[in-house]
């Protein structure tokens, strides 16, 4: 089934669904019982994206410290944001499906099961210099020029520049031609 196919039908079942579900649970518990199920499964959602996203964050950030890829935990962190996005959705269908995605042992076997599943593709974003460039930022004081000395010359497209309070010369004052 295409994609667009499948995208279509769940914006139209899922409202059509909610509505359904939204219209059965009021004639059985009541308008306002139900408006205030719904408000407090918005507020569950936004507790529990908290919680379980900060103790996610901080194991992720362990994971990475170590050296290892956290791929599984990134899975899950992606999921715990679905979830509560569905808790936020107003409806009870999206609230058991987001309050599913929260069950720690369900997320990670949905978290392997999309790893298992993944087409990862590795990018080798290394910068690649030509040679030891460096760039030395010097005052005026800090640099001397000596008689005798090509390596201060720019024919070659390079300028060496030697500290001259690594080598006990006095900086010689620089005169500009006017």
């Amino acid at each position: 089934m295409p994609v667009g196919l499948i995208i279509l039908l769940l914006l139209i079942g899922v409202p059509l669904l909610e509505i359904a579900v939204f219209v059965e649970v009021g004639s059985e518990i009541g308008a306002v019982p139900t408006i205030l199920l719904t408000v407090l499964t918005a507020l569950a959602g936004t507790v529990m994206l908290r919680l379980q996203g900060i103790s996610l964050l901080m194991k992720i950030r362990g994971e990475m410290d170590a050296g290892r890829v956290p791929g599984s935990d990134l899975v899950q962190g992606a999921l715990i944001v679905v979830a509560s996005i569905l808790l936020l959705i107003p409806g009870f269908v999206t609230d058991a499906v987001g309050l599913l995605l929260f069950v720690p042992p369900l997320r990670t076997a949905i978290a392997n099961l999309a790893i298992r599943n993944a087409r990862v593709t590795v990018v080798n974003a290394e910068a690649r210099r030509s040679g030891a460039e460096t760039v030395v930022d010097l005052n005026e004081g800090e640099w001397s020029d000596k008689p005798g000395d090509s390596r201060g010359s720019t024919a070659g497209g390079t300028i060496h520049v030697t500290d001259a309070r690594e080598t006990g010369d006095e900086p010689s004052p620089r005169q500009d031609k006017s």
